[in-house]
């Protein structure tokens, strides 16, 4: 009889360090992956941004040396990223290869002009900046037109600014829930010893004595979930920088080093803190109230 009670509860403590366990390994894990949202947060909108292209379209009269000129002047700007020159058989055999057919041979002629694709540096993607580029380009005898989308640009900033608050604002409101779940499940573990706390502190063990073990439980038990969490990091890193190489995660590994530092000392302090004051708790409480 006393060795199934022994089996039972032996059983019981198990499932009641696995939920633990498991509690803080989930919400280390999405707490982790809210950390990687917020540090690539910029690195996406700037990806987004850097796609926009402003394309100068040249007149057929156009000097080839005044191309190259105005070509190699926006390389070389600071706030250009790439210039890709196209001429208008390349833009043509394009747009064939797109839609299946010779427009040409229907035309008789190439209705299509040499352009050059202009890409900015992110922190540039800015209505005035390419309003800017816009009419310094204009200012070339032998530019014809400048197009660039601007109610996209316009739009793609303003969402920018409002995706950045609510990211941060979802970070906070999620770590204090992370607090929460945590300590409400290292409560819980505690809660399911606190006959043995009382027992111990009856036959005259201090505060300190009878809070050690349960601190230093509650930590391994914090290690091992933000261990779990990590790996699982681990995973979603790997993954999401073979899927979207352009992000280039892995090669960011101070911010995601220190990402997975924050995370893994997370589960120590929370779970720490947590059993401080869930045995203090109990420990405070007379007989009658531990029923």
């Amino acid at each position: 009889m006393s060795s199934s009670f022994e089996r039972y509860q032996k059983r019981r403590l198990i499932s009641s360090y696995f939920s633990v366990v498991l509690s803080i390994a989930l919400v280390l894990f999405l707490l982790g992956i809210l950390g990687l949202l917020v540090l690539n947060a910029k690195k996406v909108a700037d990806l987004f941004k850097e796609q926009v292209t402003v394309t100068i379209y040249l007149k057929d009269n156009a000097k080839e040396i005044e191309v190259k000129q105005l070509e190699k002047s926006l390389a070389l700007a600071d706030y250009v990223k790439s210039t890709v020159y196209i001429s208008k058989e390349q833009a043509a055999e394009s747009m064939k290869a797109e839609n299946g057919e010779d427009f040409m041979a229907f035309l008789g002629f190439n209705p299509l002009q040499n352009n050059i694709d202009v890409n900015l540096k992110a922190d540039f993607v800015t209505a005035d900046k390419l309003e800017e580029l816009a009419e310094t380009a204009l200012e070339k005898g032998f530019v014809e037109e400048v197009r660039y989308d601007k109610d996209l640009v316009t739009l793609m900033n303003s969402r920018v600014k409002k995706i950045s608050f609510w990211v941060l604002l979802l970070s906070a409101i999620f770590t204090l829930i992370a607090v929460l779940l945590i300590n409400s499940s290292i409560r819980l573990s505690v809660y399911a010893k606190r006959f043995t706390i009382k027992t111990m502190q009856m036959v005259g063990a201090t505060k300190r004595f009878i809070r050690r073990p349960f601190v230093w439980k509650s930590i391994k038990l914090g290690v091992l979930g933000a261990v779990i969490a990590l790996l699982g990091l681990g995973f979603i890193v790997f993954y999401v920088d073979q899927a979207f190489p352009e992000l280039n995660l892995r090669q960011s590994p101070v911010l995601i080093g220190g990402l997975f530092l924050i995370i893994f000392f997370l589960g120590i302090i929370i779970t720490w803190i947590s059993t401080h004051f869930a045995t203090q708790r109990f420990l405070n409480l007379n007989t009658d109230q531990l029923y």
